[in-house]
């Protein structure tokens, strides 16, 4: 087991900052962090990998896409620096598959064991058992709702 031995504590108006002596760095804050949600609502399924194909960098066509609690969608980080500010583009629904294939042209998608084709756009279905991101989003976007 290891020992950390604590180099410098300092102390400042909000928060706690505890270098340790193996280099890491660890602060904790009085204040609350809070998320910001931007949504884009889509109507279906093919819809969404159409936006996120145009989203996708050069030369990248294996995409992550979200299937959680009766919803599909991607969280985008509009902040990258400060980390607080979220886009969800989504749409009600379920996706089944661990790996799926989209043509755009045809705007259809498919079950596939592989990523073969360079000319299409593939994603990967992730179903985690818990995401707290994804659940406050939710939480913030079914409140809107009603």
């Amino acid at each position: 087991m290891m020992t950390s031995i604590i180099i410098e504590d300092v102390r400042t108006y909000n928060q706690r900052c505890v270098i340790y002596a193996d280099h890491r760095l660890l602060y904790k804050t009085k204040e609350r962090q809070t998320m910001d949600f931007e949504f884009e609502e889509f109507d279906s399924t093919e819809d969404i990998f159409i936006a996120m194909s145009t989203m996708a960098p050069p030369m990248k066509n294996i995409l992550p896409i979200n299937s959680y609690k009766g919803y599909i969608f991607s969280i985008i980080p509009l902040t990258p620096a400060s980390g607080n500010s979220y886009l969800m583009i989504y749409v009600k629904g379920k996706l089944d598959g661990k790996l799926l294939e989209f043509d755009m042209n045809l705007k259809k998608f498919k079950n596939v064991e592989s990523a073969e084709r360079s000319d299409k756009i593939y994603f990967v279905v992730l179903t985690p058992k818990s995401n707290t991101i994804a659940d406050a989003a939710i939480r913030t976007l079914e409140k809107k709702s009603t």
